[in-house]
């Protein structure tokens, strides 16, 4: 303990971590921001659907590619520095959009905002692991995700309308500020080790072990070794095929299609994703237990259910004649919920088939297939829409809707189908299933 510092260890460490889950939580606000106004963001541009979802894939697409980056530096510069740049880069962002003359601008802003998003994540799963005993830190990181979804609720409710009471600029200029405010908390209060220590380390209070924290993707021989395993595949299917209806419907499409093609009032449409966010809050702890107990039916007794029942849900809303019921709606808001507490089935799997030296770059590469089916789910849902003449708020409908959100269908069934290959493939490989032989002809 140092004079700068008048609180005990213990308190000095859920300090920092407040303010990181805090910053986090800014984060989520700040990459879900168009969830509550995608019409006014498109009445905004005079944008069409497929332009409007670039928002979103370009911000998408920039959060995925730097990700190694950040394990890069995390290693060489540590939490503190990353953090600060991470939010100063998303008030940036949120400034520019705030005053943005034009899409092209905005887009780029977006893209800005993605880049920022990207540091937080790891740099507070990085705090965890240096201030924290190492045996909290499954508890901890879980509690992480779990406070950070409220950013979701944040920009659904207050941010929509705030931006509807006031105006575009005032909405995202306050955005921005908080951005700043944040930045200098980070600044002042996080460090990125107790000062006792001079590295980044992990301890286990229990045994003594201390194990150096290393967030990078290793070089191309561990990407290989790690691709190589089928249970670090069977980890990248299973992330990219659980989230990326949620991911779709929370980001940029749910509100609109609720809204201009179910006809639910904005406030029952903010309410109704309320559930979806609220039931990847509740389920987070509930998954995690089961995937922990049952280690070798994962994929079998969570992932697969999980996917089929989001598609089965789904269709049941397309198919429905007319627009569907409010109990059919919260339902289908409930199966996407379930989406990100499964994704996160995926890191069990990459922690379980790789060694600890290959665990970052198994990591990385599982990280990856959420964000890859998103961003692909997001842009064939706006490229539908276009196709279908629908691509303005004045000609959204609800047919539209319908045959553009079918366009997940695909993703759905080519990720279940690679989940139930590779599974078997590491079965097999675990010696828990004899491999099929061929017959010979003739």
């Amino acid at each position: 303990m140092t004079a700068s510092w008048p609180f005990p260890h213990r308190a000095r460490a859920w300090l920092i971590w407040g303010v990181g889950v805090a910053a986090y939580v800014l984060a989520v606000t700040n990459r879900t921001s168009l969830a509550g106004v995608g019409v006014d963001t498109a009445d905004r541009f005079e944008v069409d659907a497929s332009t409007l979802s670039m928002f979103a894939v370009l911000q998408l697409a920039v959060y995925g590619a730097m990700q190694i980056p950040v394990g890069v530096w995390l290693d060489r510069w540590g939490a503190r520095p990353i953090m600060t740049i991470g939010m100063v880069l998303m008030a940036a962002g949120q400034l520019v959009i705030a005053f943005s003359p034009d899409v092209g601008v905005a887009i780029f802003a977006r893209m800005l905002l993605g880049a920022g998003d990207a540091a937080i994540f790891p740099s507070v799963l990085r705090l965890i692991a240096t201030w924290f005993p190492a045996q909290r830190n499954p508890v901890m990181v879980q509690l992480t995700g779990i406070v950070g979804l409220s950013g979701q609720l944040i920009a659904l409710v207050p941010l929509a309308a705030l931006l509807h009471s006031t105006s575009w600029t005032i909405a995202f200029g306050s955005v921005a500020g908080l951005g700043i405010l944040f930045a200098i908390l980070v600044f002042l209060i996080v460090r990125n080790h107790p000062p006792e220590r001079d590295a980044d380390v992990s301890v286990d209070t229990d045994t003594g072990a201390i194990v150096v924290v290393t967030s990078a993707v290793d070089d191309r021989v561990g990407i290989r070794a790690a691709w190589a395993h089928p249970g670090t595949r069977l980890a990248f299917w299973s992330h990219f095929t659980t989230p990326f209806a949620g991911t779709a419907f929370i980001m940029l499409w749910g509100v609109p299609f609720l809204t201009a093609g179910e006809g639910l009032s904005a406030p029952l449409a903010a309410a109704v994703t309320t559930v979806y966010i609220v039931v990847g809050m509740a389920l987070g702890p509930v998954l995690g237990a089961l995937s922990a107990r049952n280690p070798l039916r994962r994929s079998r007794a969570l992932v697969l259910p999980i996917v089929f029942l989001q598609l089965l849900v789904w269709l049941a809303v397309i198919a429905w004649p007319g627009p569907a019921p409010l109990w059919l709606l919260i339902a289908l808001a409930v199966a996407l919920g379930t989406g990100g507490p499964a994704s996160m089935i995926a890191f069990d799997h990459a922690r379980t088939h790789n060694p600890r030296h290959r665990l970052s770059t198994a990591t990385g590469i599982t990280n990856v297939g959420g964000f890859l089916s998103g961003l692909i789910a997001i842009f064939l849902i706006g490229a539908a829409l276009d196709l279908q003449g629908a691509g303005t708020p004045e000609t959204y409908s609800l047919d539209a809707f319908r045959i553009a959100f079918l366009t997940q269908v695909p993703i759905w069934l080519v990720g279940a189908f690679f989940i139930v290959y590779e599974r078997r493939r590491t079965r097999v490989l675990l010696g828990l299933d004899e491999p099929r032989v061929r017959r010979r002809r003739g």
